[in-house]
């Protein structure tokens, strides 16, 4: 039975916020895969980007990917997680993949309100609204392609951990 919860989406979509709800909600335990790394490796993901590369950084996801998905867990992905088909096709084949959809308007605004740069570098060196528009099309249908389900990230955060849980008990009783 999947009891893996992958939460995927562009960052400010809510993955992090959603997952520890939504994993008190199921009493699972919660993972966030970018703390993860930063702890591990003492720095920032900007600070790894920097000295490493992005390369080195899509490596060390991938890794701890793998490395920390365990029943009964929900972890919460990089926004850019999806770009690995490796990782695409780990996720569907290891757990349930729920997707925080949102637009580049919603995330923008987000992301403005707690920017979180030494966190978050910059992909493009351009404005958030556009570096948004910009990864949206790149990546949203590589969400859509390994999402079991698609929640709208702009509705109220206990809706949307509702939807969720719903849609989990939903899985686990047809399972039965």
């Amino acid at each position: 039975m999947k009891q893996t919860l992958f939460i995927v989406g562009a960052r400010g979509a809510g993955k992090t916020t959603i997952g520890k709800l939504l994993s008190k909600a199921l009493s699972y335990k919660f993972i966030d895969t970018d703390e993860r790394i930063q702890t591990i490796s003492t720095m920032t993901i900007a600070e790894l980007v920097e000295q490493h590369g992005w390369e080195h950084f899509r490596q060390l996801e991938s890794h701890t990917l793998k490395a920390l998905s365990q029943n009964e867990h929900v972890i919460s992905t990089g926004g850019g997680m999806v770009l690995s088909p490796e990782n695409r096709q780990y996720m569907q084949q290891n757990g349930i993949v729920i997707y925080l959809q949102a637009s580049a308007e919603v995330l923008s605004q987000r992301l403005s309100l707690n920017p979180e740069n030494s966190q978050r570098p910059s992909l493009t060196g351009k404005s958030i609204i556009e570096e948004m528009e910009e990864i949206l099309v790149k990546r949203e249908p590589l969400y859509q392609a390994c999402a079991d389900f698609v929640v709208d990230a702009s509705l109220a955060t206990e809706d949307i951990v509702s939807c969720v849980k719903s849609y989990i008990l939903s899985q686990k009783s047809n399972l039965i």
